[in-house]
């Protein structure tokens, strides 16, 4: 089948044709002739399937460019996915003189886009939160809008635009179509299209959340001390990577892109905390490949839309296991292949299992590249680069008489090995007694059943969820305070302000309780006690519960340590489990 077969108008095929494209996707065969008849949409479609072009396309055909009233809103998550859909659908009207498409997000000038709006737009692309401000200040009429599009439904979802989406929606007429489109359909996407489709056609590309065919996936089980180190050494042995690394904050984000850029990697941070501007300088970079490596947060990450990014890293694994098919979606795109590997812990182990089960793919266990792997791996590289780099020969053949007379001297072997020792000494030098950083799960797994066994003693330290930790995190932290190995410390019981922290022998809680003495973390003292066996993980016998006047609940022990936590009393909330109000 061709575009030609879709019911395209002349116009809109020659946009195609010069976009390069031949022959429709999957989504695209079914959705284009759908909304070319007039009926409401709702697509599962993965990201890389097609999807902007089977929305977009149809979008332009049915708008009539002759007038100037908005008739088309598009809404889509963040600002990369808004700039890059109004990019493509610029690209559809190239042949429409009178079409203007216009963008409008946080983070720009609201000044210029409420210009750009006055001159006139036909279809407007907008992230939620900007169109609300827009509408408040009466800089755009929704009124004559025909064509709604929900893109990335469920992302919006995730990042909280329900209500936002609910008033937006409330300004168009009642008989506009919708069209909306989701990576994964929860119950609140099918909630938006109960509420406001008129008996929809229901489009599946494959299982929902299922990952692309083409896309292989690997997952490294290293100790969470050493997983910026496991991370290098997968990028040294993809010398020609072009991929994107995920990190779950902000704040890792930035550290690990700058970690790698003092390391001498081609490496750059895409996350919410830059402004606009730098946001834009940084997408320039990776799309034309100034860059090899982006590092970004899952919100930051969604819109981006490069051609042939190879990989997929997961610094970290995402909270939602959604949240992988959105990432691993950056590459295997319109068909090719990729690789998507995920650096874990070995407490995370379980979760690698629950995205497979969720995307329906395998993950294969891989190893960490060892130094032999990663020195061969970057010698194919050079001996390619040598094969396939132009000559001038004009411009060198006047060195290469003076190059062969000064190694005439030498065999051809000789030259060969002094040119490779010039181009690798380096990692040959870093590599040499480098360790295996890969966790041996055999031993592991019967380590950590003797130490959960044990139901050893057991450390409290003030430190919890609100202070940004996780088990994995928190693992880590202790480690790094204390100088013991994640093999010495058992379970870790995470509570909103505290945690117990049970450890193999007696003598690591004197470790714990010098390495934190004078120790604070975010301006806040960390307090160790020595506990028994009778509270946190593992405990069989717990105080009786009790419920105060003030609605604490809980434990005697509990609320003493609470109200020693070092947090103000008024930060507390009633209820079970009490925990500080969220700080800034």
């Amino acid at each position: 089948m061709k575009f030609s077969d879709l019911g395209l108008s002349s116009e809109l095929l020659r946009a195609v044709a010069e976009k390069g494209y031949d022959t429709p996707t999957p989504i695209q065969r079914q959705a284009i002739p759908a909304v070319l008849g007039g009926r409401d949409v709702l697509a599962g479609a993965q990201t890389g399937t097609g999807k902007t072009a089977a929305f977009g396309l149809p979008l332009v055909d049915r708008v009539d460019f002759h007038s100037r009233d908005t008739q088309a809103l598009v809404l889509a998550p963040t600002r990369e996915l808004c700039v890059q859909i109004a990019t493509d659908l610029t690209k559809f009207c190239q042949f429409e003189p009178a079409a203007r498409v216009v963008a409008v997000y946080g983070g720009a000038n609201i000044g210029t886009q409420i210009r750009q709006l006055r001159q006139g737009a036909q279809i407007v692309v907008a992230t939620p939160g900007r169109l609300i401000d827009l509408i408040g200040k009466g800089a755009i009429d929704l009124e004559t809008v025909r064509f709604t599009v929900l893109d990335e439904a469920d992302e919006m979802l995730n990042m909280g635009f329900q209500e936002d989406i609910t008033e937006i929606l409330s300004h168009t007429p009642e008989d506009k179509n919708v069209w909306l489109f989701s990576a994964t359909m929860p119950r609140e996407v099918r909630s938006i299209a109960e509420e406001y489709m008129r008996a929809p056609v229901e489009l599946t590309m494959g299982r929902q959340n299922e990952a692309a065919n083409n896309l292989e996936h690997h997952y490294y089980v290293v100790h969470e001390r050493d997983r910026y180190a496991a991370l290098k050494r997968l990028l040294d042995a993809s010398p020609d990577i072009f991929g994107v690394v995920f990190c779950r904050t902000k704040i890792d984000t930035q550290q690990v892109a700058e970690q790698l850029i003092r390391d001498g990697y081609n490496a750059d941070a895409l996350h919410g905390d830059l402004s606009q501007q730098q946001r834009d300088k940084v997408m320039d970079r990776y799309r034309n490949r100034s860059l090899q490596v982006l590092v970004a947060t899952d919100v930051a990450a969604r819109g981006i839309d490069v051609r042939d990014i190879t990989h997929v890293i997961h610094y970290h694994l995402p909270d939602e296991s959604e949240n992988y098919t959105h990432r691993s979606g950056r590459t295997a795109r319109a068909g090719r292949s990729g690789l998507s590997l995920a650096l874990v812990n070995v407490r995370e182990l379980e979760k690698i299992r629950q995205i497979e089960k969720k995307i329906n793919a395998k993950f294969h266990l891989s190893r960490i590249p060892d130094a032999l792997e990663i020195g061969e791996q970057q010698l194919l590289n050079f001996i390619r680069k040598v094969h396939e780099v132009e000559i001038d020969e004009g411009g060198v053949e006047q060195f290469t008489e003076i190059a062969m007379h000064e190694l005439a001297d030498l065999s051809k072997e000789a030259i060969l090995k002094r040119i490779i020792s010039l181009e690798f000494n380096r990692f040959i030098n870093y590599y040499r007694n480098a360790p295996d950083l890969n966790v041996d799960l055999a031993h592991q797994g019967k380590q950590r059943q003797d130490r959960y066994r044990s139901n050893g003693p057991k450390v409290f330290i003030n430190l919890g969820t609100v202070d940004g930790f996780d088990k994995g995190r928190k693992l880590g932290y202790d480690c790094d305070i204390t100088g013991l190995k994640g093999a010495d410390i058992g379970r870790i019981e995470l509570k909103g302000v505290y945690s117990f922290i049970e450890v193999v022998d007696e003598k690591m809680i004197s470790v714990f309780e010098q390495s934190f003495q004078g120790e604070f973390h975010r301006g806040r003292p960390v307090r160790i006690e020595r506990t028994g066996g009778e509270e946190g993980a593992g405990s069989k016998k717990k105080p009786k519960d009790f419920k105060d006047k003030s609605g604490f609940s809980g434990t005697p022990s509990h609320k003493d340590r609470y109200q020693k936590s070092g947090y103000p009393k008024k930060e507390f909330v009633g209820g079970k489990g009490p925990y500080p109000e969220k700080q800034n």
